[in-house]
């Protein structure tokens, strides 16, 4: 991984540059975590999301979000396979940071006045340093925000405001989950239908030819399915539906 070199701006002025908002799909969250690895001076992100419940044996971390790329696809795994039992075992009892340093690194992430405000990780089991921070929600969307990359050097401020983005990042990432989990349940058959030949680029007639209705129930349908897809209007709502899997 290359090393960025430098700050242009304090690390609270770039976080506050990040507009907070409600997302619509996962690709929303990209800007907000390139901009938090920027203030990291990281190299790469990941989203680990805490899978099944129950029992820590059970349970296991699925990576959600990353940009890796292609080249480092094993990244992943080996994270799991060096750290994954650690993590699941650390999510259970602290909400501390966690830092390693990677094999080609002198030090883990953090300032020595910060050490007993993180937990350090064996070091040297990965060729790249990390910080992972830890989010615990409540029964659902616990996880852990990863920045990785060479000689990471955050200062103290930097890492506090980050852990806070985190926690933002993964609450939004649980609300969209729940959203696409509503809509779901509240779209009718007939929703779907007159979406599907929408998005086939269908106009309301030939749908209602299709399908038997008339052309007002047929704007009817499009028109609640728009309303609980939270979308602007019908092309929107297709592509919104498309993107959540109701529709193809």
């Amino acid at each position: 991984m290359g090393h960025p070199s430098g700050r242009t701006m304090s690390s609270a002025e770039q976080l506050r540059m990040v507009r907070v908002s409600r997302i619509s799909s996962r690709s929303d969250l990209f800007p907000r975590l390139i901009a938090m690895q920027k203030l990291a001076d990281a190299q790469g992100f990941a989203i680990f999301r805490v899978s099944g419940s129950g029992l820590p044996a059970k349970q296991r971390l699925v990576c959600e979000l990353e940009n890796w790329g292609p080249s480092n696809a094993g990244f992943g795994k080996a994270f799991t396979d060096a750290y994954g039992d650690i993590l699941l075992d650390h999510i259970d009892k602290s909400l501390l940071p966690l830092s390693w340093a990677g094999g080609y690194d002198r030090a883990a992430p953090g300032r020595a006045d910060f050490a007993p405000f993180m937990t350090r990780l064996q070091d040297g089991i990965l060729p790249f340093s990390g910080l992972a921070f830890p989010v615990r929600l409540g029964a659902v969307g616990n996880g852990f925000i990863l920045f990785t990359g060479d000689e990471l050097d955050p200062s103290s401020d930097t890492i506090v405001e980050l852990h806070g983005r985190c926690c933002h990042i993964m609450m939004d990432l649980l609300s969209l989950d729940e959203r696409r989990t509503a809509a779901a349940e509240a779209l009718s058959e007939r929703e779907i239908a007159c979406l599907q030949l929408a998005g086939d680029g269908r106009i309301s007639e030939e749908i209602a030819d299709k399908l038997g209705l008339s052309v007002h129930t047929v704007n009817a349908y499009l028109g609640s399915a728009t309303i609980k897809l939270d979308s602007v209007n019908r092309i929107q709502a297709i592509a919104k539906a498309i993107r959540l899997g109701y529709i193809s």
